[in-house]
């Protein structure tokens, strides 16, 4: 079984109203491979016959379309006291997930939405930063020096400010966190936090945006609106690869990142 850091990224899932036409998208996009969960509203996702994510049908039409990320916790229980006590908000007591493990979900002090996953007999990701899976995660807010210190203080994040372009070849404040014990940096890092600026809309959410490795971004982008999905923020070079921000068929909102070792 992996095993994940302290507080490093180790799950996304995502909620769909139609479960079906979610893997339809996902299967062709990445080449996604499927796993009912035994009788439950969900399915695995497998790349290259290892797990990569889930799919889960929405409970309730009231809950957002969207990809969630979870964090990796020893004890779960401790992470939600330090999430209460730093601002943030506990939306999901600890549940057990049968015998994969323990879940919760939270909010930041900016109102951005992620999980807790304590493993039992599931870690979590069994591929990432490989084309087809996970790769990054970065939570959007318009109040970066509190939700700085949040996550420091809840998962003992390590952050160096860098800089990052943006579409128009200007460029913005960005921050990426490296876990507690190691050196800080963008060698290291495991995460990020971006500023929503006026260039959002004024009622956007505070939010994560999870990255997807791809081979080909451009391709993964055309992929993406021939299934039905659009392009939000067309593909830009940026220091670490070639990455656009794209919507499913759904609405959900993801990243696709073309690592600088496949570029041309």
């Amino acid at each position: 079984m992996a095993v994940f850091a302290q507080s490093a990224p180790c799950w996304v899932d995502v909620q769909l109203s139609d479960l079906e036409a979610g893997k339809r998208f996902y299967g062709e996009l990445f080449g996604w491979t499927f796993r009912a969960g035994d009788g439950m509203p969900f399915a695995d996702a497998y790349s290259d016959g290892r797990l990569v994510a889930a799919l889960a049908a929405k409970q309730d039409g009231r809950m957002p379309t969207t990809w969630g990320v979870y964090f990796s916790t020893e004890d779960i229980r401790a992470t939600v006291a330090r999430i209460r006590e730093a601002g943030g908000q506990v939306i999901t007591d600890p549940v057990r997930a049968g015998d994969a493990g323990v879940l919760a979900q939270a909010a930041d002090p900016g109102g951005a939405v992620f999980g807790l996953w304590q493993a039992g007999g599931r870690a979590g990701f069994e591929k990432q930063n490989e084309p087809a899976a996970f790769c990054w995660t970065e939570v959007y807010t318009r109040q970066p020096e509190r939700v700085d210190a949040f996550y420091e203080e809840v998962f003992g994040f390590l952050g160096t400010d860098i800089e990052m372009p943006d579409a128009a070849g200007a460029t913005e404040d960005f921050r990426v966190w490296s876990p507690a014990g190691t050196e800080p940096g963008e060698d290291t890092a495991v995460g990020g936090r971006a500023i929503l600026t006026d260039a959002f809309p004024e009622m956007l959410p505070s939010y994560f945006l999870n990255y997807f490795a791809v081979a080909d971004c451009d391709r993964a982008a055309g992929t993406a609106v021939r299934l039905g999905g659009r392009i939000t923020a067309p593909p830009l070079d940026i220091p670490y690869g070639r990455m656009a921000v794209l919507q499913d068929d759904q609405g959900a909102a993801f990243a696709v990142l073309q690592p600088t070792e496949l570029l041309p």
